[in-house]
């Protein structure tokens, strides 16, 4: 978990609602808030920490090598 603290803030110009709460959105799924959130309410084990962290950059790997073209 991380110990930083993040202010998530989002200006609504011209009154448009729905377009500043879909950038609070991004901006909160960017920052890893709702990620942050889970591994405070539910206790992760750091066997289960490691192998999700090794998980997700298997992933990323994954993703940016079909972006390239290099996988099948």
């Amino acid at each position: 978990m991380s110990k930083k603290k993040t202010n998530v803030a989002v200006s609504v110009n011209g009154g448009n609602i729905d377009r500043s709460l879909r950038q609070l959105k991004k901006k909160i799924e960017r920052e890893g808030v709702v990620r942050d959130m889970k591994r405070v309410v539910y206790f992760e084990s750091p066997t289960q920490k490691r192998r999700k962290r090794l998980i997700r950059a298997i992933k990323q790997n994954y993703l940016k090598m079909v972006s390239k073209g290099l996988a099948q």
